[in-house]
């Protein structure tokens, strides 16, 4: 599975390292194993041979995994990181994904899983000849890959992103690309549910050996939390995919009853990183959306200009996907032109032209001007004023009464 590759893992813990270094060995990889990383700095650095990967814990003895990712940032493009945490340490795992590292994984983890994880990343081709889930970027293509991986599974699976970033997309992905694709996918948004028992108990009875898609699993309240728990007692034959914001760690950590929850549907992990942080798929979204809109227009527009697509680039789209589809669909409707322009995306950025000045107007402003600059000039003294606008000073107290300009 990793025959011939290159491989460094930074474990201070015996037991963890000690395992994972044999198997690694056994699976044919080359294994630099570091235990702190002052050590495996200088490993990935200036290493004897390029390294493929780095399996680093993020908590080690002299720092962290996150100061050794960072410091390498600094000077040169690190290898694929796969970060090993706690449950505690999500939300940090989460901040080193959207700075470029490639994963993470929580511990305790299946050996067989973490295998196959570590595989898929470093062969992000698997996903090439899909069509685009979510765009097509590098961090797109690992949610792709990593979604392919959690279909081959039927263990419950927790997408982690925030509003907008096409998390009820990467679900389906996973359904379709299942051996379930032909039983049903039933989604269920806990948010919009003034009833969650009774949503859950109306979902189950259609869903057979399909998926339930439960969007904001953190909203989950005691109740709908023991019905799940009492389906699962009573033989539930379906898949749970669930999905939430940034926000579950921290409720995992403040609820026990939440993280035994968790826990126990022992879920793989996949992060989805925010629109803002993929601009090349931002584009690529607006791109997809146009040819769709476009018919619908009474007279159809040729295109996107290249400034829009530059200015979308350059958008933190905090609203996510949703966001880009509002702002794009409202943008067509209003276009006049040819194409699609910056100001019909982000109207906000429209300036008002200035209310063209008449001659008298022009002229009148224009003395003004002058006679406060050489005031100023001058100490406001009037004399010395007049002489240098080369007016009387009687002329000059008349100006400044008719132009409202105190002495």
């Amino acid at each position: 599975m990793l025959n011939g590759l290159n491989i460094v893992l930074v474990e201070d813990d015996e037991i963890m390292g000690g395992s994972l270094m044999q198997r690694l060995k056994l699976e044919g990889a080359r294994v630099s194993w570091h235990k702190q990383t002052r050590t495996a700095l200088g490993a990935i650095r200036t290493p004897r041979a390029p390294v493929d990967a780095v399996i680093c814990d993020i908590r080690l003895p002299d720092g962290s995994g996150e100061e050794l990712f960072t410091t390498l940032c600094q000077s040169t493009t690190p290898p694929p990181f796969l970060f090993v945490t706690g449950h505690g340490g999500i939300e940090q795992a989460v901040r080193l994904m959207k700075a470029g590292a490639i994963d993470y994984v929580t511990k305790p983890f299946e050996m067989a899983t973490f295998l196959e994880r570590l595989s898929t990343l470093l062969s992000p081709q698997t996903a090439v000849d899909l069509p685009p889930a979510l765009g097509i970027s590098p961090a797109a293509r690992r949610v792709d890959a990593l979604a392919l991986q959690a279909a081959a599974t039927d263990r419950p699976v927790l997408i982690i992103g925030g509003a907008g970033t096409g998390k009820a997309l990467v679900a389906r992905r996973i359904h379709e690309a299942s051996e379930r694709r032909a039983a049903p996918f039933v989604s269920v948004n806990l948010a919009r549910e003034p009833d969650m028992v009774q949503a859950l108990t109306g979902a189950w009875e259609r869903i057979g050996y399909g998926v339930l898609f439960l969007n904001a699993l953190s909203r989950l309240d005691d109740a709908a939390r023991a019905a799940l728990m009492q389906a699962f007692d009573a033989g539930f034959k379906g898949r749970i995919i669930a999905a939430c914001g940034q926000e579950m760690a921290a409720i995992i950590r403040e609820d026990g009853a939440k993280a035994d929850f968790f826990y126990r549907l022992n879920m793989l992990e996949i992060p989805v990183p925010p629109l803002g942080n993929r601009p090349e798929d931002a584009v690529w979204l607006m791109q997809q959306l146009f040819p769709r809109l476009n018919p619908h227009r009474q007279a159809p527009l040729e295109g996107i200009s290249p400034l829009c697509e530059d200015a979308v680039r350059a958008h933190d789209w905090p609203g996510g996907g949703r966001e880009l589809r509002a702002r794009v669909q409202r943008g067509m409707e209003g276009a006049a032109g040819p194409l699609l322009q910056v100001v019909d995306v982000f109207p906000e950025n429209l300036v008002e032209p200035a209310a063209a000045l008449s001659l008298a107007e022009a002229r009148a402003a224009a003395e003004k001007s002058q006679i406060i600059e050489t005031l100023g000039r001058m100490d406001g003294q009037l004399s010395k004023a007049a002489k240098q606008l080369k007016i009387s000073r009687t002329t000059l107290w008349e100006k400044m009464q008719k132009l409202g300009i105190s002495s």
